[in-house]
């Protein structure tokens, strides 16, 4: 709390004005987290189309929500359940994790996607891409909008690596007639 007084330029007795306690701040600090991601998961589940799309919209609103709240998703990604307020904020990812395995479940009765991964891995290994951003995204160092970083995750995440089909032979050909300009150190 000093160091946050010290940062605001206030007395730690301002802030309690405020707050109740160091729990309090830290609960509300983890909600505004939550609650944005709640906001989309609820946005998801009220609109229609394929589960396959829904999903999809659901990591894009996701990576929007951790780009415009980054320390605050920061916090609830390190949240180890220290505290009563952790464990809450826990329980409530707990229940959103839920809302993506359920949503992954219903792409594959779909057949929309692949079937041989239990959907409870595909929703953690999902969001564990889209939570890796807090590692790196920096938004002040080279300025990234939020919509292109969920473009990214999505083309990687939903689309894959590899090039296929026509684009892949597209690929070849343009490589084969100009060479990898990405190996050439510049």
């Amino acid at each position: 709390m000093e160091d946050l007084s010290r940062r605001l330029g206030i007395a730690k007795s301002s802030i309690y004005y405020h707050v109740d306690s160091k729990e309090d701040l830290l609960a509300l600090a983890l909600d505004r987290a939550l609650d944005g991601l709640f906001s989309v998961a609820d946005e998801v589940r009220s609109s229609g189309g394929p589960a396959i799309e829904r999903l999809e919209r659901l990591v894009r609103g996701s990576v929007c929500v951790l780009a415009d709240r980054l320390p605050y998703v920061t916090l609830l990604l390190r949240a180890r359940g220290n505290s009563a307020t952790e464990r809450r904020a826990l329980a409530r990812r707990r229940e959103f994790d839920q809302i993506v395995a359920d949503l992954v479940a219903e792409a594959e009765r779909d057949s929309e996607i692949r079937p041989d991964v239990d959907p409870a891995i595909t929703a953690r290994l999902l969001f564990g891409l889209v939570n890796s951003l807090v590692e790196w995204y920096r938004p002040g160092r080279r300025p990234t909008p939020a919509s292109e970083l969920a473009d990214a995750v999505c083309a990687v995440a939903f689309d894959g690596l590899r090039i296929r089909g026509p684009a892949r032979q597209v690929q070849a050909a343009a490589t084969a007639e100009h060479g990898d300009m990405r190996a050439v150190p510049q």
